[in-house]
């Protein structure tokens, strides 16, 4: 047995549980951070993408998703439309509502983000050796599985 195999047996579940959680609130952390410099901040760019996944949802629907207030949602959308990231559209069955949905530029925004952090964090595996990067592949593997659980 190699010394890996021997560490593995050795960690129970709820300990690996603790440490594969910490190391991934981390990394998602540090890749959340990974940003275009004096874009958007992380909550109108959480705002922008649950527009852009959802397609299309009312003001209140979206503060819901992002857990805040609609005041402050309010306040959010306000500063994504006078970028011209985020457009209105009247509600289709109610005329007091409006649709809020990302526009062109709101979607070239959120892929420049993406480009951003994929790249920080292809610079960053980069950095690995071949065998680190074989197990993260064998990992990534591992976790889409435990997340379809």
């Amino acid at each position: 047995m190699t010394e890996r195999t021997v560490m593995a047996k050795l960690v129970a579940p709820v300990q690996l549980a603790t440490q594969l959680r910490d190391a991934i609130t981390r990394l998602n952390r540090r890749v959340r951070q990974t940003r275009p410099v004096g874009d958007l901040t992380a909550t109108q760019l959480s705002a922008l993408t649950s527009l852009e996944l959802a397609g299309a949802l009312s003001p209140r629907e979206l503060a819901d998703i992002e857990r805040v207030r609609p005041p402050t949602m309010t306040k959010i959308v306000a500063k994504l439309e006078d970028r011209g990231l985020v457009q209105r559209a009247p509600h289709p069955t109610d005329g007091r509502q409006v649709i809020l949905s990302a526009t062109e530029a709101g979607r070239a925004v959120l892929a420049r983000f993406e480009r951003a952090r994929n790249e920080w964090l292809a610079d960053r595996l980069a950095e690995l050796t071949q065998e680190e990067r074989d197990t993260l592949v064998r990992a990534a593997q591992i976790l889409q599985q435990v997340a379809r659980a």
